[in-house]
């Protein structure tokens, strides 16, 4: 018969994991590493960490079961348990949207005014098969080797402005990077519209799809 104490216990592993994401560090890891496993060190590059500290973070993190780890030489690499943490964490942000005020205020003073328009993951999807649309993922090279969409151009969002030429002019361009609250994407298409290209960018990214279950492809370009 259930009773206090075994409840406690139990109430107290889905604590550990509430725990774990209670620090904007490590949801910050977590949207990294939903992109595909990083290392340590390019981790801490990526979220702006010392290293000891980031090491740190991710200890926490796979204590809470949160995140995986394999030696590989020297260097140790983090992926994330599961699919499923991808959608935790996806809906994590849903949840903070739709009921904290400021999070939509924090949105907003992050990725910029609403001055791009949006393709769904539905219309995206037809897009990729279609001859008159090119799907360009704007992510860093280590992100796209990591899983992007079957078909996508990659470009990084540093190189666009020189490499626009490797971009035919007479088709729409539909730019997608690591998710929802990614400001890649939509920096990406303001530039290409300010250089007279046809731009929209992809609601959801490879948070959102991977949560969602989408195909994927892994590799460099």
């Amino acid at each position: 018969m259930a009773d206090r104490a075994t409840k406690d216990a139990l109430f107290a592993e889905f604590a550990a994991v509430g725990k774990a994401l209670g620090n904007a560090t490590r949801l910050e890891l977590l949207d990294l590493l939903a992109q595909g496993p990083r290392s340590v060190e390019a981790l801490a590059a990526a979220a702006g960490a010392g290293v000891t500290t980031c090491s740190a973070h991710l200890q926490t993190l796979r204590e809470a079961g949160l995140v995986e780890a394999r030696r590989d030489g020297r260097h140790i690499f983090y992926s994330l348990a599961g699919e499923d943490v991808a959608g935790l964490w996806s809906h994590l942000r849903e949840v903070a949207q739709r009921h904290r005020p400021h999070t939509e205020r924090a949105r907003r003073a992050y990725l910029g005014p609403d001055d791009t328009a949006a393709v769904d993951t539905d219309e995206l999807v037809r897009r990729i098969r279609s001859a008159d649309t090119v799907v360009l993922d704007v992510r860093p090279v280590a992100e796209y080797a990591g899983g992007h969409l079957p078909g996508a151009v990659h470009i990084p969002l540093d190189e666009l402005e020189q490499r626009l030429t490797e971009l035919p002019a007479d088709r729409e361009v539909v730019v997608y990077c690591r998710g929802r609250y990614c400001a890649l994407a939509h920096d990406a298409v303001r530039l290409l519209t300010a250089h007279g290209r046809r731009a929209r960018r992809a609601v959801d990214g490879m948070v959102e799809w991977k949560a969602a279950g989408i195909p994927v492809e892994t590799g460099a370009a």
